[in-house]
C-alpha cells in the first residue's frame, strides 16, 4: 500500500515539474494578455485635441475630399478640415482609408478624431456617430465624429456656414491660376543669332553635369518653372529661377535668402534632380529616367511611382514614359487612384504630363538655337529645328 502511495505521489510531483511556464513578453505580461484590452478605446475630446496641437482626420483619396498637390494637401474636404483646425490652433493630419467601413471602425477604435467625408447621415446613425461639421443637407451627407465627443461636434456645427465652401474653392481656383505664382515674364531665348538662351547659361553650363543631362535641357525646365525670373515665387512658398521649396533648400545646404540667388537656386536643383535621378536608378534607359526625373520634380516621386505600378499591372512598360504616362493621367479616374497598387491616391496628372512634354518641346528649341547637340538631355549630334518664340498661352504655363 505504501509502495502504491509512493508511485502516485511521484507521478504528481514530476507532472507539476514538466508543466509549462507561461511565456513573458518582453515588457513583463503573460503572452496573449496584451490583446484582452484592445477592444477599449480613447476618444481625444476636444480640449485634448488643443493640448497636443494636432487633429487627426480620416477620408479617401479623391478631387473633392484630399490629395497631394506639389507636396501640400489640397481638396474641398481637407481645406475646410484644415480651415477648422487653423481656427482652433492646431496641425491637421490625415489617415487615408480604403472605403466608408474602413474609416467608421478606425474612428470608433479611436485611430483618428473626426472623419471628413460626406459619409450618409444614416450610415453615421447605424454606426452609432455624431454628424457635424461640413455637409449637404440635401444628399443627407455630413461629417463625423464619436458619439462621446459631443463637444467637438456641438464645436464644429457652431463654425461651419455653408458660404465657406464657395470660399474655398475660390482658393482653389487661384492656387492652380498663373496668378499664384509672383513673376516677370521674360523672353524664352534672349540672343537667338548670338546661340544665348538666358542670363544663366554659365550656370546651367556649370551644374548640369550634376545631373549628367544637357545644360539646354536645363534651361528649359528653368523656364518652364519661373520664366527666367531669379525673384519668382509661388503660393506654396517654391522659390527662385528652379522653384526650389524653402525645406529641399534647406537639406541641400541652401538658406532662404540664397534661393532667390541665381547659382545657388540652379546649383540646389541639380543636386536634388541627381537624387531623383538615383531614385530612379531602376531605370535601365538614362533617357528615359530623365522623364521621370522631370515628372517627379513637378509631380512627386510617389505618384510616379503609382503610375509605374499601373502600367505594370496592365501589362505596359513601368520603364518606358510613354507607358507610364498614359497611366499616369488615368490617376484622375477613381477607377485607377482607387486601385490597390496606388499608395498616394488621385494626382491632378495631367499637369505633370504637360510639364514634362513642355520642357522637352521647349529643349528641341534650344538645341536650334544653341545647336551641337543630339537625343532628348544626353550627348551630342546634329541640331534640331529652329526655335519659335514662345506663346503667351506657353509663357504662363506651369
Amino acid at each position: 500500500m505504501k509502495w502504491l502511495f509512493a508511485c502516485c505521489l511521484a507521478a504528481l510531483l514530476a507532472a507539476c515539474s514538466t508543466k509549462e511556464e507561461p511565456k513573458m513578453t518582453p515588457w513583463g505580461t503573460v503572452m496573449g494578455e496584451e490583446h484582452a484590452d484592445e477592444d477599449t478605446t480613447t476618444t481625444f475630446t476636444l480640449d485634448d485635441i488643443i493640448a497636443n496641437g494636432e487633429m487627426i482626420m480620416l477620408t479617401m483619396s479623391g478631387p473633392q475630399t484630399y490629395y497631394d498637390y506639389h507636396g501640400h494637401g489640397m481638396g474641398l474636404q481637407y481645406l475646410l478640415c484644415e480651415k477648422f483646425a487653423r481656427e482652433i490652433g492646431v496641425t491637421l493630419r490625415v489617415e487615408l482609408c480604403a472605403d466608408t467601413t474602413e474609416m467608421i471602425n478606425r474612428l470608433k477604435r479611436g485611430d483618428a478624431d473626426i472623419i471628413v467625408y460626406p459619409l450618409p447621415k444614416a450610415l453615421e446613425k447605424a454606426n452609432g456617430l455624431l454628424s457635424c461639421g461640413a455637409g449637404d443637407e440635401k444628399a443627407g451627407v455630413q461629417w463625423a465624429v464619436t458619439a462621446d465627443n459631443q463637444e467637438l461636434a456641438d464645436t464644429l456645427n457652431h463654425w461651419y456656414k455653408p458660404e465657406m465652401i464657395a470660399q474655398v474653392k475660390q482658393r482653389e481656383s487661384y492656387i492652380f491660376s498663373a496668378q499664384s505664382i509672383t513673376r516677370h515674364v521674360y523672353a524664352p531665348v534672349l540672343d537667338g543669332s548670338g546661340g544665348v538662351i538666358s542670363n544663366y547659361d554659365g550656370y546651367f553650363k556649370r551644374y548640369s553635369g550634376v545631373v549628367g543631362i544637357d545644360w539646354r535641357l536645363m534651361a528649359a525646365q528653368c523656364y518652364q518653372e519661373s520664366c527666367f525670373d531669379p525673384k519668382a515665387k509661388s503660393w506654396a512658398g517654391a522659390c527662385g529661377l528652379m522653384q526650389i521649396m524653402p525645406s529641399t533648400g534647406s537639406r541641400l545646404g541652401i538658406s532662404g535668402d540664397q534661393l532667390f540667388q541665381p547659382e545657388p537656386n540652379i546649383s540646389a536643383a541639380a543636386r536634388y534632380m541627381a537624387m531623383l535621378s538615383n531614385d530612379f536608378k531602376d531605370v535601365p534607359s538614362r533617357e528615359e529616367r530623365l522623364n521621370f526625373v522631370l515628372a517627379s520634380y513637378n509631380g512627386g516621386s510617389g505618384h510616379v511611382r503609382d503610375a509605374m505600378a499601373l502600367a505594370r499591372k496592365h501589362g505596359g512598360n513601368a520603364y518606358r514614359w510613354s507607358d507610364v504616362s498614359h497611366y499616369m493621367l488615368l490617376l484622375m479616374d477613381a477607377r485607377y487612384y482607387s486601385d490597390p497598387v496606388v499608395k498616394y491616391g488621385y494626382m491632378r496628372s495631367t499637369e505633370t504630363v504637360d510639364y514634362v512634354n513642355s520642357i522637352r518641346r521647349r529643349y528641341d528649341q534650344y538645341r536650334g538655337v544653341a545647336a551641337g547637340a543630339g537625343s532628348f538631355g544626353i550627348g551630342g549630334g546634329s541640331a534640331a529645328s529652329t526655335p519659335q518664340p514662345a506663346t503667351k498661352k506657353h509663357r504662363y504655363k506651369l
